[in-house]
Parts: C-alpha cells; structure tokens; sequence
C-alpha cells in the first residue's frame, strides 16, 4: 500500500476559551448559551472574516481559529479584546485568546500538530481579556502593530523539547490601536480553470489559457480581490465543493466554466457562485465564431463586476477595454508558449519550444506586447537554470525583449514585472523596484509582483519592509505558499530574526522536500541560534540532493547591495563548522 502523504503548512493560530464558562452555565445555563451565541454571530465571527481568518473548530465556548497571515492573527485578537472590553458591563463573555505560528498537518478541514498544541496551551496563560503569544510571533509581527507585549519569560509546554518564551497583552494596559480597527475585505474571487470539453488533451492550453486571462483582466481592479493562477489551478480536474473552495482560499465567490473549441467554433459556459451559499449569481452560455473570443472574455468579466457591484475607476475601464491583440493565431501561440512559463515542469527542450512559440506569436503580430514579456521571463528561467551554453546571454535577451513588451504598450503589468525581474538579476534594484511598483499600480492583485517587489527590498537590506508584501503575495497565491516561504525566511534571516527564519524554512523543505537554496539558508540560520548539529544535518541533505552545490558560487549570483550581508549569512554556515 502506498504511504498516504501528509500535507502540512505553516499557519498562524489561535485558540480562544470563555473566562469561567463552567461557573456561568452552572448559574444560568440558558442565559451563558444565549450571550456566547450572541457574542459568535456579531463579535467573533465578523472579526475572523475581516482578518482573512478561518474557524477551525468550536470547542464548547473555545475556539481555534487559522490565519495565513500572523498579523492579521494578531490584529483579530486585538479586536476582539478591545471589542469586549468596551461592553464589560453589557456582556458576560470575556476571553482569553493565545496565538502561535507553527506547523500544522492539515486532514479534511481540520488541523493538528505543534502549531495548534502550543496556542491551545497558551490561550490559559493570558490574563482574562488579554492576549499571549509565542517568540515567533511576537518576533514576526515586530513594529507593525502599534501595541506593546511584555515579556512573560520561558516556559515548557507539553511534548515540545524546548522552553518557549510567551509575551503578554491586556487592553487596561495600553492604548486602543488603529489597526485594531477591523474592516471588512473587499469583495473577492478565485477563477477555477475551466474544462477543457473539446476531447482533445491537446487543447488543454487553450482552455487553461482562457481562464488565466479572465483573472488577469480581474486583477486589474482595485475593488476587487482576485486569487492567483497557482491557487485556482491547484483545483484543476477535481470535482470540488465550491463552498469549500471559497473556505480554502478566502473568497466571497467562485467563477467555474468549461470550454469547447472546434475548428473556428468556441462554446464557452461560465457561472459564477456564491461561495458561502452555492447558489448562483450570474451564468451564462456563449456559442461563437473564434474571431469573438476576446468580446466574449471581455463579456465575463464585465458581468461579474456588474453582480458582485464593483465599481470601475475611468482608468480601469480603459484598461479593460484594452486586447492584447487581435491575431486569434498570434494569441494561441502565446497561449502555448506561456504554458511553459506557469508549468511547474520546466526543461531545456521545454524551453526551446517556448521560444518558438513565442517568436512565431511575434511574427503573427509584431505589436503584441505580451508575447514579448513571455519570452522575456522565458530567457529569465534560462539564465536561473543555466540550460543554453551562454545564460548570460540570456540574460541580456531577456532585458531586450522587456524593453521591446514595454514599448509596445507601457501599461501591460506582466511587461513590467520581467522588466523588473531582468534588472533584479542585472543587480540594477532601482529599477527593479521601479518597474515592480507600477505593476502593482496597473495590477493590484499582482501576486508575482508584489514577491518581486520584496526581493528588491530584502536584497536593498530592507528585510523588514520585504515581509508585509511576501505576506500579501501569500493571501493573493495561497496555494503558492511553498515558493513564498522561501522568500520570506530570507527575509527573516536577512532582519536577523534567526528562529522565525528557521521556523519557516523548515516548513518550506516539509513542502518541498528537494530544494537546496532553502537548506543553505537553513542551515545557517540554525549556526546563528546555535543548533550546530542540526545545521550540519541540513548542510548534508543539501550535499545530498546537489553534489556540486557552492555557496559561494550561487550567493555570488544573488543581487545583495550590501555584502555584509552576505557575510552574516557565511558566518551562521562557520559557526556550525560547515566549510564553504
């Protein structure tokens, strides 16, 4: 039998229980049960939601609650404690609430593991309508909530081998924040891939390809929150519970469709549901020449702005008025060459039919500014993975043909992004995040964007300003998470914040069991908190998976503005013995 796999995350948890809940039911039974259903439905609930949070599990009148973000963790315990703290006198529910960021083993809609153990086991150390958490995430949160923990020493929690230090929070200690101040989220949506009916696997490019540019032309609206490619794909060829894909990533609502082209034909049925409820909000069946694809792609999305009430700025309204092209051909050759670049399966031969994809594209519609950005990014992945004789030259490519994609149209997103993502590795992080921040401008759900924007930041030696974005990235791409951890325990390593870094590295090496770059962060991270051994250990996986891995080598390609900090990451590896 073939072992079952685990899945696991790293996740930001709380865990909040009732102040002498049993003593209340003992005096009045009826009334204790209506003041917590009470307090569920207009405190606690709508404060999870405005968080980005999700309800575990009620225990009784406890509760486990997850997050993706540890600040909005953090600031949902903020609001509910500075909420009750101004009825103290009109309810009889107040709480304690402990928060950790850990790992979790995720089996249905449930979790388990350290990450849940530890809040549960904090939440009864906080005073009655306070707060207490771990190092991590007092360590995480750092200056960006405007409240003051206090130190509430070490201690040793059950089947963990370690003490943990807690630190400590109650409302008639500090002053009422801004960021306490919940709001609710914009309206948001994922877009499933639609199903390719066409009964040729051949076509599946096309069909994905339709999906990926409804979300593209979504996520050029402020007003709207918009999951990412990666995440909504993740559901591809899945029979699905919208309402549980709406729990998994976050959203208020759903877009599922199918897709069937024959020769110059195309038939394309799309629905949009409400992911709270299953029932729809608008569906629709368009039955047309290939010629009218972009009208009908257009149609989609402009409907489900009108059903979920958006409303458009002028210049969003000339955005999405805007094609790419008008060549049906040019755009099914982008089509192909872009499913190299979102594929996760990437080769030197891949590479080389992305390239011709994308050059015949050009030749169909010399104006077409993505199909320069595509090959771009593609030229980008060479100079990563060194399959050409001259990745340097690539490289060089890539800045070409960004250049070209921006001349073409100045307000395509993704022409800025490998703009942005050339200059990165050109080690010119002025433009780099230049070039990052208008993409943000014309796409504000740009989940690559924002990631690119936080590497110019970590690599400038601004870390801590890299991790509020990386964690933006993450609520936009949530099914991505596994790359973006990487990301931001460099972040974490580079801020000097050692054992958040290590934390979420090795919830990064649980996801994805063969990277190296992450063992060697790892691993130095570890030297600095002292963890000699282990950080050997990590060193030899590392040597396991590469032989031929160098340190210095693959640092030396990194675009660090300040060596020192490279240094400080060398000196973690000396620490723990390892040579480089």
């Amino acid at each position: 039998m073939a072992e079952q796999r685990i899945n696991r995350k790293l996740a930001a948890i709380l865990a909040s229980d009732v102040v002498g809940y049993s003593r209340m039911m003992a005096a009045d039974e009826a009334g204790t049960l209506a003041a917590l259903k009470r307090h569920r439905e207009t405190d606690f609930e709508p404060a999870v939601a405005a968080h980005n949070g999700r309800i575990v599990k009620l225990i009784g009148d406890g509760a486990i609650v997850e997050f993706a973000s540890v600040v909005d963790a953090v600031k949902c315990a903020l609001t509910l404690q500075y909420s009750q703290a101004s009825k103290a006198d009109k309810s009889p529910i107040v709480l304690r609430i402990g928060i950790n960021l850990g790992d979790v083993i995720i089996e249905n809609d449930d979790i388990y593991g350290d990450g849940v153990n530890v809040a549960a086991r904090l939440e009864p150390l906080a005073e009655p309508g306070g707060i207490c958490v771990s190092s991590i995430v007092h360590e995480s949160v750092g200056n960006r909530i405007d409240v003051r923990f206090e130190d509430g020493g070490e201690i040793h929690v059950k089947n963990i081998d370690r003490p943990i230090r807690i630190w400590k929070w109650h409302p008639g200690k500090m002053a009422l924040p801004d960021a306490a101040e919940g709001k609710a989220e914009k309206p948001s949506i994922a877009v499933l891939p639609f199903t390719n009916m066409s009964g040729d696997p051949e076509q599946e490019y096309f069909s994905d390809g339709i999906s990926e540019d409804i979300i593209t032309d979504l996520s050029k609206i402020a007003g709207l929150m918009v999951i990412a490619r990666n995440s909504s794909f993740m559901y591809k060829g899945r029979s699905v519970d919208v309402r549980a894909v709406g729990r998994e990533l976050g959203v208020r609502s759903v877009l599922e469709g199918s897709i069937r082209r024959a020769g110059n034909r195309v038939r394309i049925t799309a629905q949009l549901i409400d992911a709270a409820t299953g029932g729809h909000l608008w569906a629709e069946r368009y039955d047309r020449d290939l010629t009218d694809l972009f009208a009908v792609q257009d149609d989609v999305t402009r409907r489900i702005v009108d059903a979920l009430k958006v409303t458009l700025s002028p210049a969003e309204k000339e955005r999405l008025a805007e094609s790419g092209t008008v060549n049906v051909d040019a755009y099914d050759f982008f089509l192909r060459g872009r499913e190299f670049v979102l594929s996760g399966d990437k080769n030197r031969a891949k590479f080389e039919e992305a390239i011709k994809n994308f050059k015949r594209s050009i030749e169909l519609d010399p104006s077409y500014s993505q199909t320069y950005a595509g090959l771009s990014w593609t030229y980008i992945f060479d100079f990563q993975n060194r399959w050409s004789a001259d990745p340097d030259h690539s490289l060089r490519l890539a800045k070409e043909n960004a250049d070209l994609a921006l001349a073409k149209d100045a307000k395509e997103p993704f022409a800025h992004v490998v703009a942005g993502l050339a200059a990165l590795f050109a080690r010119d992080l002025d433009t780099s995040r230049a070039e990052a921040e208008t993409a943000i401008s014309l796409n504000p759900n740009f989940a690559m964007a924002y990631n690119s924007l936080a590497s110019t930041r970590t690599f400038s030696g601004e870390p801590l300003a890299a991790i509020p974005l990386i964690e933006r990235a993450m609520r936009l791409d949530p099914g991505y998470a596994q790359q973006y951890l990487h990301f931001l325990g460099m972040a974490y390593l580079v801020a000097g914040k050692y054992e958040t870094a290590a934390v979420i590295l090795r919830q990064r090496i649980l996801m994805v069991p063969n990277t190296d770059f992450s063992r060697a962060v790892l691993a130095a991270a570890l030297g600095h908190l002292g963890e000699y051994e282990e950080a050997r250990r990590v060193w030899r996986e590392l040597k396991e998976i590469n032989p031929k891995y160098s340190f210095s080598e693959h640092f030396g390609r990194q675009p660090f503005k300040n060596q020192a900090d490279v240094r400080r990451i060398a000196e973690g590896l000396a620490k723990a013995g390892i040579s480089i």
